[in-house]
């Protein structure tokens, strides 16, 4: 079953993983979750695999390389709120 998490709610689900953890098998654990951008939806686990680091220590890694491995324009405009935060 597909979980859906919004991007500004993705923190909580990435420390449920067990750390230290490789980019695979983070990718792995994350390919059920579908990822709302402010401009779509992408497959959690395939940008994982798309990161460049090879391993992770911690969740803020993760979520470090997650925020640099989206583009710009996934994010929304800074300026405005999803009325969520």
């Amino acid at each position: 079953m597909t979980e859906n998490v919004k991007l500004s709610r993705v923190e909580p689900r990435l420390e449920e993983l067990s750390y230290p953890i490789s980019r695979s098998d983070a990718a792995a654990e994350c390919s059920d979750v579908e990822l709302q951008l402010a401009d779509g939806e992408v497959n959690l686990g395939d940008v994982i695999a798309d990161t460049g680091s090879e391993s992770f220590g911690g969740s803020g890694e993760l979520y470090e390389e997650l925020q640099n491995a989206l583009p710009m324009e996934a994010l929304g405009d800074p300026r405005q709120s999803d009325g969520d935060a």
